[in-house]
């Protein structure tokens, strides 16, 4: 397979209100959800790397009250909580072993997270391996799922808290009161300044300082890390890129409504054969007019075969009629998901579509930024392994030059001549 893989970290922010249904999404404490490729009999297979053993707010003040943290001069409603999601695609673990692969593979990543947002402000990682990917199961024939990782931070930095000149000492004003690992998402995800070659600021045409988002920052680091981890076969991933999620949606739409026709022509039919069958033989009026009602009696008479004829009438209908029931319901249900698919994939056109534009307006630049960019990363990767290459053909060099140092002295007089004291004076 020659799809190219790429490695992911992207970053969604909530407030102590809106954390609740990531919460639930990522602890799995609901019992449906919206994704429908969620496969709650596999939910045993996911791995917490850190587990919150309350709630994510419940830890929040926990940490708040034994003064790890500080929440001071933030509003209700500011964003406390950070969830990186660290990704790559689903075919890369099939590719490299499945499941186990997966699970160090992301114990690294969470190892990374560690490193970026601090131990101790890790409030729960958890890698999903239960959320089936369609178009690789349709691909490979057997289930295939989407191996990720959720990791709930807190983004803290050290802020100094100076006396103010409230202060009765006045030789105290202006110098650091306290240090406190304050809360702020702002101060942690600052964006740099973008240097050139020569490490000088670069500046655009009005003069503003261009910068490096600190999120696409993130993504470099996240690829070096894993990379200098000794995982390969993958690159760092584009920013914005939906393509693989544009084209997954695109094939469930494709396959939902494929389903939904084929349960639709399969009603028609069944609807068919019911009309057929209700025709054969005696129409209705003549079913109901079978057999002859006892005198002084409620009761009717029929013929043997006048029963056995009204038998089967009534069998064979009530099993098309309920089977005609269970397809409309499954058609409505199928509708629902093609209407839910549809909507997911009209919002990330929605998302892509200046990138779409840009490639209408002028196909040929964007083909070639992209060509420069890819280009870039593979002519860096190729540089890298070759420097890695040549660090390892310098050390097995160093080691045979060692190794013919060693018996060189071996094989000197002076040497021999000196073991031979030895067994002397043994």
């Amino acid at each position: 397979m020659d799809k190219t893989n790429y490695s992911v970290a992207r970053v969604e922010t909530y407030t102590r209100a809106s954390v609740v249904k990531a919460e639930r999404h990522n602890e799995r404490k609901n019992k449906s959800y919206s994704n429908m490729n969620v496969d709650l009999t596999q939910t045993p297979n996911n791995v917490h790397y850190k587990e919150c053993e309350s709630t994510y707010n419940e830890r929040l003040k926990e940490m708040i009250d034994n003064r790890e943290i500080s929440l001071r001069g933030l509003k209700d409603n500011a964003k406390v909580f950070d969830e990186i999601i660290f990704d790559i695609n689903s075919d890369y673990f099939e590719q490299n072993g499945g499941y186990e692969f997966a699970k160090q593979f992301y114990e690294k990543a969470f190892h990374f997270a560690e490193k970026e947002m601090g131990q101790d402000n890790i409030i729960s990682a958890v890698m999903h391996a239960d959320e089936l990917n369609v178009a690789l199961t349709e691909e490979y024939g057997k289930p295939i799922y989407h191996y990720h990782l959720h990791v709930i931070a807190l983004p803290v930095v050290k802020k100094e808290i100076k006396w103010s000149k409230r202060c009765k000492d006045k030789s105290l004003v202006g110098t650091t009161k306290e240090i406190i690992n304050q809360v702020s998402h702002s101060k942690k995800w600052k964006s740099e300044q973008l240097l050139d070659n020569q490490g000088n600021p670069v500046y655009d045409e009005n003069g503003k300082a261009k910068l490096i988002k600190s999120y696409s920052l993130l993504q470099d680091r996240f690829y070096q890390y894993m990379s200098d981890c000794g995982f390969r076969g993958f690159i760092r991933g584009v920013k914005g890129s939906t393509r693989e999620h544009l084209d997954n949606l695109d094939f469930k739409v494709k396959k939902e409504t494929e389903r939904l026709e084929h349960i639709t022509n399969q009603v028609e039919e069944k609807q068919s054969n019911f009309n057929e069958f209700m025709k054969y033989d005696k129409k209705i009026n003549d079913i109901s007019s079978l057999g002859k009602q006892k005198k002084f009696s409620k009761k009717i008479e029929l013929e043997s075969q006048e029963y056995e004829d009204l038998v089967g009438y009534a069998k064979k209908g009530i099993v098309a009629d309920k089977e005609i029931y269970e397809l409309n319901n499954r058609i409505d249900n199928l509708r629902n998901a093609v209407d839910k698919w549809k909507s997911k994939y009209d919002e990330i056109v929605e998302q892509t579509k200046d990138f779409f534009h840009a490639l209408k307006l002028a196909p040929q630049k964007v083909f070639d930024l992209f060509k420069s960019l890819f280009a870039k990363e593979k002519q860096d990767e190729l540089e890298k392994q070759r420097l890695e290459q040549e660090k390892i053909q310098a050390e097995r060099k160093a080691r045979e030059q060692a190794r013919l140092e060693k018996q060189k002295l071996k094989n000197s007089p002076e040497y021999k001549k000196k073991r031979r004291a030895d067994r002397d004076a043994r």
